[in-house]
């Protein structure tokens, strides 16, 4: 009952960032039965659902996932006629039997106790209210729904490839969030989520010998425990049921099997880290060494985005990859430690971006992975010593430049025509846009702006807007070109040193824009003594300028984007001038650093 209390009392302060604004509200009863040699369960809900909206709602939706892994589906289609598939995918859906299959039915559904009128179109369930949801309103929903948990293809499912019995992700008759945008019952595809802020109250009933993991609080460890059915013999149930409470999530996911080994250590405000792994003598070393790892990553997050809200936090083997959920990860564990590492750093920074600030993963899909890949980077340098933690980001986003297939990070997740673009924009040139923000800001700018983002609108769906607001209000700039090139076109940085010359004794220093987005520039220029300068020209429709601290630089006039040229002058007589540079410091994403340097030709 304290978590319960203690998230309210957060949740009570964080849902309002500003005024006017809203959001939905779920609070879901679920009761499911398992049944382990069919990989069929039977399932009720509950679903209070209450209208912060001053819209009156004629109609809800319910996502319904796992209808997805069927032949012929969206998934299966888009997966075999996209032309760079996913090889976790493929055409492996549409050679699914009947009973490798997932599916997931509505069998009945009343509101209020009134029957309403429902369709299920594939992965989306269409509801018909019996009564109007007015402003301000709350009505429940009980249902009950069957499903068959799909062969492990993507993310969720059965027997994945590392031998993890159960993967239960997107598994339930999830409510399709409403916002000030509307509805946004996207199909299933393959890619990202968005859901409605609430409290979970989940019993999974299952074979005596699993072992679960997942999302929120188990409330019945004294009859269950871990392993609890095989150390108490003297039990005749063939079932035990697992009681989980989450408050405030957007999600709720778990895993099962008989076989996994359960540790748990405590991190940092004493938050409960659980582990779950398989038996396999191969993989406990690395599994074993990263708990205390994942502690420090924790203390890492909490220190430089904000404080983790929750009591426990679950790092579990299963599904295809590495995907976060509120309160755990699944991710593959048979990785040498490095892999293993860093797809845990990255997927517990998502509890920060997108399970505390839930952004619409589908519509802004850059912000949630990017933001995570920036964090998940600098946590690796900070707790393993790597260096140069960006440099990953520009090697791949100069590659998708090159490639030509680069397309606005506004587009829709599911709507690129390239896995590659989707995957290099969302997640470089995503984490790029920090990057190149702290370039614009300053450093300590960027991080007292993450952490006013986190302050401000934890538990709620903040959007990008909402973040340039926030950077602008720490760093007095306007940012609106910046948010608008770098995210809504596929508009290049390319500034060049076109032309040197001395002019009686001084030397004249002439730049050009030759990409369309405009950023502030920085020359350094080293003197054949060793001296150096340092200037540093503002753009001017940032509207402010660059705080350097700890070091001498000179500013000199704006430059107005409209304007290709840029003209200064330097005391020194080029004969001293060993050579002039732009973007010094690489953290600008200029396509073509060959035309960044002037060498004085002997």
């Amino acid at each position: 009952m304290k978590y319960l209390i203690f998230l309210f009392c957060v949740f009570s302060v964080a849902q309002n960032p500003y005024r006017g604004y809203w959001q939905q509200e779920v609070d879901y009863v679920m009761d499911i039965r398992m049944d382990v040699e069919t990989y069929r369960y039977d399932g009720t809900q509950q679903l209070r659902y209450t209208n912060h909206s001053s819209d009156t709602l004629s109609k809800v939706f319910y996502h319904l996932y796992f209808n997805a892994f069927q032949p012929g589906s969206e998934m299966d289609v888009r997966s075999r006629t996209i032309k760079d598939p996913d090889s976790r995918v493929g055409d492996r859906i549409s050679k699914l039997s009947a009973d490798e299959v997932g599916f997931l039915h509505v069998n009945d559904l009343v509101q209020d106790g009134k029957a309403v009128a429902y369709a299920e179109e594939e992965t989306v369930l269409v509801v018909e209210l019996a009564t109007p949801l007015l402003p301000g309103e709350s009505t429940v929903f009980d249902m009950v729904f069957e499903g068959q948990v799909p062969v492990q293809i993507r993310r969720s499912g059965r027997n994945n490839k590392e031998g993890v019995d159960l993967s239960m992700t997107q598994w339930y008759p999830k409510m399709v969030e409403y916002d000030k945008d509307g509805w946004h019952p996207n199909p299933y595809i393959g890619r990202e989520f968005h859901g409605v802020w609430g409290d979970f109250d989940v019993s999974i009933t299952i074979d005596r010998d699993y072992v679960i993991g997942g999302t929120g609080y188990l409330q019945n460890p004294e009859e269950i425990g871990h392993g609890y059915a095989k150390k108490n013999k003297k039990t005749k149930a063939k079932t035990l049921t697992w009681h989980f409470i989450a408050p405030m999530v957007h999600d709720f996911a778990w895993a099962a099997d008989p076989d996994y080994i359960h540790d748990m250590i405590l991190g940092p405000n004493d938050i409960e880290l659980h582990f779950f792994y398989l038996n396999n003598p191969d993989i406990q070393d690395n599994w074993k060494q990263l708990q205390a790892d994942t502690a420090r990553m924790l203390s890492f997050f909490n220190e430089n985005i904000g404080e983790y809200p929750y009591k426990q936090y679950s790092v579990i083997q299963g599904g295809d990859g590495g995907m976060e959920y509120p309160m755990c990860t699944l991710i593959t564990g048979e990785r040498e430690y490095s892999s293993l590492f860093g797809v845990t750093a990255h997927e517990l920074a998502h509890s920060w971006f997108h399970h505390l600030l839930g952004t619409n993963e589908a519509k802004y899909a850059w912000m949630d992975e990017g933001f995570t890949s920036f964090y998940d980077m600098l946590c690796e340098a900070a707790v393993l010593g790597t260096e140069n933690p960006y440099s990953s980001f520009y090697d791949r986003y100069f590659k998708l430049v090159q490639s030509g297939l680069e397309e606005p990070l506004t587009t829709h997740a599911d709507r690129f025509q390239y896995n590659f673009a989707y995957g290099v924009g969302s997640y470089s040139k995503g984490a790029l846009f920090l990057a190149q923000l702290e370039y614009i800001m300053g450093a300590d700018k960027l991080m007292k702006t993450i952490k006013r983002y986190y302050d401000e609108f934890k538990f709620s769906h903040p959007t990008p807007n909402d973040f340039k607001r926030i950077a602008e209000k720490v760093s007095g700039m306007q940012l609106e070109w910046y948010l608008n090139d770098w995210v809504r076109t596929t508009n290049t940085i390319d500034y060049s040193v076109q032309k040197v010359e001395e002019k009686g004794g001084k030397t004249t220093v002439v730049l050009e824009r030759i990409g369309n987005m405009p950023m502030p520039v920085e020359v350094y220029i080293e003197m054949n003594d060793g001296s150096f300068d340092y200037y540093y020209i503002p753009l001017r429709m940032l509207r402010g300028e660059k705080e350097f601290v700890n070091q001498t630089v000179t500013t000199i006039d704006d430059w107005a984007w409209a304007i290709p040229t840029y003209t200064f002058e330097i005391d020194n007589d080029l004969d001293d001038i060993k050579y002039i540079l732009i973007n010094p410091d690489g953290l600008v994403a200029d396509v073509n650093p060959k035309n960044d340097v002037y060498y004085k030709v002997e």
